[in-house]
């Protein structure tokens, strides 16, 4: 199961399809250096994980240390 809290941006979680850095690798470009954003697939595919994972409702926040889960964070918005 992914770990949405452990890396600098949530996103990082799961792998890349477009370009396949493995989990906790920044996306690159096609010269292989690190790119500007994050591939939108990814985004995509960690947004499904996080759902599959936490539930509809849950939302992921950044606190002074990093991030963290809160499952009932889209009930109270």
């Amino acid at each position: 199961m992914p770990d949405f809290t452990a890396f600098r941006h949530p996103v990082l979680a799961v792998p890349c399809p477009v370009c396949r850095a493995p989990v906790g690798i920044w996306c690159g470009n096609s010269i292989g250096l690190p790119s500007a954003e994050l591939h939108a697939a990814r985004s995509i595919e960690a947004e499904r994980a996080f759902i599959d994972q936490h539930g509809p409702d849950a939302a992921i926040i950044r606190v002074a240390t990093g991030w963290q889960i809160d499952r009932r964070g889209l009930i109270r918005d």
